[in-house]
């Protein structure tokens, strides 16, 4: 797939602050650019999701990683693992998201994350009480809340980058432990 609509010129200010914070500049910025006010809404209020600090950040990098491999934003994947890496988050977990139900490395509780992610990403959501009863029992309120609109914040990122057709840029290849692909070969969770 190629992008779906050309990238637009940056301001050379927010150039730079893109190559500062990641190496390159993200073509997801590059996209929405053409509406400059609908780009920055979204890296401010991303800016602003990244910043809570509530739920455990492994929690929520898994749970943001669950969200794009069944959206299918390999975008997603690869700078969601990247940022894991650069946060010193566990590689070994992280790198196992996209193919999580196989994988032996998860506790109970990030096993649940991973499952309420997923549940909240398909349509209809398919959250059940018990599932989330069984998440606040856990976790404490402010923390579930933060978690739920975090996953539904990257609910909205991950689908913006599928239908506008970017894809991954490669951040992930700075990682030690690559990305695992999700099973049954759908090349969701590809960073190449």
């Amino acid at each position: 797939m190629a992008l779906r609509i050309p990238k637009a010129e940056l301001p050379l200010e927010v150039r730079e602050n893109m190559v500062k914070q990641l190496g390159a500049v993200p073509e997801n910025v590059e996209v929405t650019w053409h509406s400059p006010k609908v780009a920055q809404d979204n890296l401010e209020f991303g800016g602003k999701v990244g910043a809570w600090d509530a739920a455990d950040a492994s929690l929520k990098s898994f749970a943001h990683m669950a969200v794009a491999a069944p959206v299918g934003c390999g975008w997603c994947l690869d700078v969601g693992y990247f940022q894991a890496q650069n946060a010193k988050l566990d590689l070994a977990k992280a790198s196992q998201v996209p193919r999580w139900r196989g994988s032996e490395v998860f506790t109970p509780l990030e096993r649940d994350v991973l499952e309420y992610a997923e549940a909240m990403t398909s349509t209809p959501p398919t959250v059940t009480d018990a599932m989330y009863a069984s998440l606040l029992d856990r976790l404490d309120p402010p923390a579930m809340v933060e978690l739920t609109t975090f996953i539904a914040y990257v609910n909205l990122a991950t689908r913006v980058n599928v239908a506008n057709g970017v894809e991954s840029q490669g951040f992930s290849d700075a990682c030690e432990i690559p990305l695992a692909a999700r099973p049954g070969g759908s090349g969701a969770a590809s960073t190449a």
